[in-house]
């Protein structure tokens, strides 16, 4: 088969690409190459399923503006598609006096990353909030969350097909190469096409 854009790999990232550039260019022909028998089989399906509200970021870095961009996309996206998530929160627990000041730094940065809902709070909210936790303070971050990332790289999958793009499972790419035939520029401004093979 021939298409005009190929990602190699079908877990989230790869997905999250290819859904993208399908909705930018839809005139322009596919496909996802995945190895396994199925997408998000192996990290984008086996991790924390933290959704991060963008705290730890250096202030003023594309990482910050990201996470919290992200976030809030991630819960737009989850609700749109009917994709369950909890939005838990998360305590950052300080249990010694020396930890106060970095407790607080961190606050800070979350405040500059605009990071919404943050607060510091005392032993007395975080026993409140999570009784079986002991600290002096604890900075708040309502916002964190956690979802099945493989249901989310899924759902991407879906809308990539639905878009007319084409996953092809069971495809381990073994080698590139450059067509020789081609010439160095076509007029809708693509560049070298690439043939891509597999083991079969």
């Amino acid at each position: 088969s021939s298409f005009d854009v190929a990602v190699v790999g079908a877990g989230i990232v790869g997905l999250a690409a290819a859904r993208e550039l399908i909705q930018r260019h839809p005139s322009l022909a596919f496909a996802v190459l995945e190895k396994e028998q199925e997408p998000a089989h192996h990290q984008s399906g086996h991790n924390s399923g933290v959704i991060h509200s963008g705290i730890y970021y250096t202030p003023g870095s594309l990482k910050a503006k990201l996470c919290v961009q992200g976030a809030a996309l991630c819960y737009k996206y989850c609700d749109q598609k009917g994709i369950p998530y909890k939005q838990c929160g998360k305590l950052i627990v300080a249990v010694e006096h020396d930890e106060i000041p970095r407790l607080k730094a961190l606050y800070e940065r979350g405040l500059q990353n605009n990071v919404p809902g943050l607060k510091l709070i005392g032993a007395k909210e975080i026993q409140e909030k999570e009784p079986f936790c002991r600290g002096l303070m604890a900075l708040d971050s309502p916002y964190t969350g956690i979802v099945d990332y493989k249901q989310v790289a899924q759902s991407y999958a879906r809308d990539f097909q639905e878009a007319g793009g084409t996953i092809l499972t069971d495809f381990e790419v073994t080698s590139m190469e450059m067509a020789k035939e081609s010439p160095a520029e076509r007029e809708d401004g693509l560049k070298y096409p690439v043939i891509v093979r597999n083991k079969k």
